[in-house]
Parts: structure tokens; C-alpha cells; sequence
């Protein structure tokens, strides 16, 4: 089988680059971590207007989707930026709501979704994973605790995060929206697409901390020679490119296979999320050591991508159980 992006994909892919390289990201991520939402809502709405959210709604919905292939392909670009915000949460509440078998509930919020008026944070509930991400900036928050779904009416204060960026807190109270087994199964479906999405994250930002550490050891200089020249870190740089390539294929797979309802799809995604996001943490570590102590100063527009890596490793699935799932028991 066949991975290879079609020229529409392509394209698709290269307007987002180029949309969002024109945007300034940096001063977004920094706007969004010091809690001022307005730089990044108006990004939303542009990401809107070229169709990523939509990608996730039915098209009775007013959506264009489900589409998986196009959604990897849209997170890569937004990994690649570093876009802020609850993008992955967003598209897998609109996976839980298209799965509720409730018409009203689809359609009081999917429109708003693909519309990028409403921005939603979805929090699976277990006592290991009790908050929401970005839960002070969305618009709802759905919580799913066994087979209920509600909505949260408040929330409680922001908690400190590895990735200043990636604001976390706790649901609290809320309505019951839904009950029953269909609940627990519309979940496994959302926490699945969160899963792509965020190994499609990883890859776009393994990809740009690649770029960007390429680019610094063409011009930093050591004993008159660059330092890109030292076989070192050639070699540090090759298993970080090798790393991204053999995941890249895993997240065009998992997405196919997502696209074609094939029953392994859960693992195929968690082939791709475990790749691709200990590439991503790999090449966080290398650009770190290749930028030297010029890497650990926050002034600079790399620590905005280095410290979303462990974040996105861990989230909608850590190493372990993505590992568990490909090879139970």
C-alpha cells in the first residue's frame, strides 16, 4: 500500500505552511501562554476559513469530513508552527458529538465547530487525567467519565505545564448531556482521533526543530570550521531524520486506515503516535544540544518549539500504552 500524498493533499498542506508562516506564531505561543487569547482566536479563525476544523464534521453538519488523511495533513502544519490552543481537542470533540447519536447535540455544536466560532476542550476523565487542556480559552468542555458525557460550567485555575502553551485545569460541575454504552464507545473513537492529530503534531514539530537545528550548525562556527561539518553531530542529525521518516509513513497509515474504518486503526494509530512522538522528543533533545546554552533561553523562538515535545509524547496516549496497544501482553 501506497502512503504518498495526492497533489490536492500537497497543496493543501503548502497554503497552511505558507499561511501560518506569515502569521508569526511565536508571538501568538507567547500571547497564548501569558493568557491573552486574542492573537491566537484570530489565527483560529483564519484556520477556520481554509477548512482544518471542518475537516472533522460531517458535511450535514456543515462540515467537509470525517476526513483523516486531510486532518494529519492540517496537524502537521500546526505542529510544524507550533499553533497554540485546544486544536486537537477541538476536532475530537466533534469525533465524541458526531458519535452520540443525539441529532440535537450534533447539531447545536458541530456547526461551530467547523465554523472555528466554537473552539471546544475534551477531558476523558481517570484519576490519572483529570484536566482539561486550554479549558479557561474553550468555549465548552466536554467531560467524559464512564459512560456520561457533560458539559463543565466552570473550571478551575490554570496548572503549570512543561509547555507554557498548554494550559491545564480541572473541569468542574456540569450538565449531563448523554448516557449510556454508546458514550463509552463514542469516547474511544474521539481519544483514537486525538491520538492521530497529536501524532501528526509531533511530526510537524519534529520536522521544524529539524529545520530550524540544520540550519543554526550551517552558521555556528567551532574552531573555524561549522559545526554541521563535525561527524558528531551528523550523525545526531541523520537519526533524527531517519526517526521522522519512518514515522511520517505510520501517521499516513493510521490515517488511511481511520479513513477506510478498518478495525485495526486503533493500532495503527498507536504505531504512529509512539513514533512519531519519540521523534519528536528526539529531535527536541538534539536541537537542545546543538544550540548549547543558547537553546535553554526562553528569549528564543526555538524553546517554543523544544518545550512542546515532551507534552505532545505523553498526551492522548504516553509511549507505554501506545506500545501496549501494537503488542498486547
Amino acid at each position: 500500500m501506497r502512503f504518498l500524498l495526492d497533489d490536492q493533499q500537497r497543496e493543501f498542506a503548502r497554503s497552511l505552511d505558507c499561511m501560518l508562516t506569515a502569521a508569526g506564531t511565536p508571538a501568538v505561543v507567547r500571547a497564548w501562554s501569558a493568557g491573552d487569547h486574542g492573537p491566537g482566536r484570530a489565527l483560529w479563525a483564519r484556520l477556520a476559513e481554509a477548512g482544518v476544523f471542518a475537516l472533522a464534521v460531517p458535511e450535514e453538519y456543515d462540515g467537509l469530513g470525517p476526513r483523516p488523511v486531510e486532518l494529519a495533513v492540517a496537524f502537521t502544519e500546526l505542529g510544524r508552527h507550533a499553533v497554540p490552543g485546544p486544536l486537537v481537542e477541538t476536532v475530537a470533540a466533534a469525533a465524541l458529538l458526531d458519535r452520540l447519536d443525539d441529532a440535537t447535540l450534533a447539531t447545536d455544536w458541530l456547526p461551530g465547530i467547523a465554523s472555528g466560532k466554537t473552539a471546544a476542550s475534551l477531558c476523558l476523565l481517570t484519576p490519572d487525567s483529570p484536566y482539561a487542556l486550554d479549558a479557561d480559552a474553550a468555549d465548552v468542555v466536554l467531560v467524559v467519565t464512564g459512560d456520561a458525557v457533560r458539559v463543565a460550567e466552570s473550571v478551575g485555575p490554570a496548572q503549570p505545564s512543561a509547555d507554557p502553551a498548554r494550559r491545564l485545569a480541572r473541569p468542574l460541575g456540569g450538565t449531563v448531556l448523554a448516557r449510556g454504552p454508546h458514550v463509552s464507545a463514542a469516547a474511544e473513537r474521539a481519544a483514537d482521533i486525538a491520538a492521530l492529530a497529536t501524532a501528526a503534531q509531533a511530526l510537524g514539530l519534529g520536522r521544524a526543530l529539524l529545520d530550524r537545528t540544520v540550519d543554526h550548525v550551517r552558521r555556528r562556527t567551532q574552531f573555524g570550521r561549522p559545526i554541521g561539518s563535525f561527524q558528531a553531530v551528523k550523525h545526531r542529525l541523520a537519526d533524527v531524520l531517519i526517526a521522522l521518516e519512518f514515522a511520517q509513513p505510520l501517521v499516513h497509515a493510521a490515517a488511511v486506515a481511520v479513513a477506510a474504518g478498518r478495525p485495526d486503526g486503533a493500532r495503527d494509530i498507536a504505531a504512529a503516535k509512539v513514533a512519531a512522538g519519540e521523534a519528536a522528543y528526539g529531535a527536541a533533545r538534539t536541537a537542545l544540544h546543538c544550540h548549547g546554552a543558547l537553546g535553554y533561553t526562553e528569549e528564543l523562538d526555538l524553546s517554543l518549539w523544544i518545550r512542546k515535545a515532551r507534552p505532545l509524547r505523553t498526551a492522548w496516549g504516553t509511549p507505554a500504552s501506545c506500545r501496549a496497544r501494537v503488542l498486547p501482553g
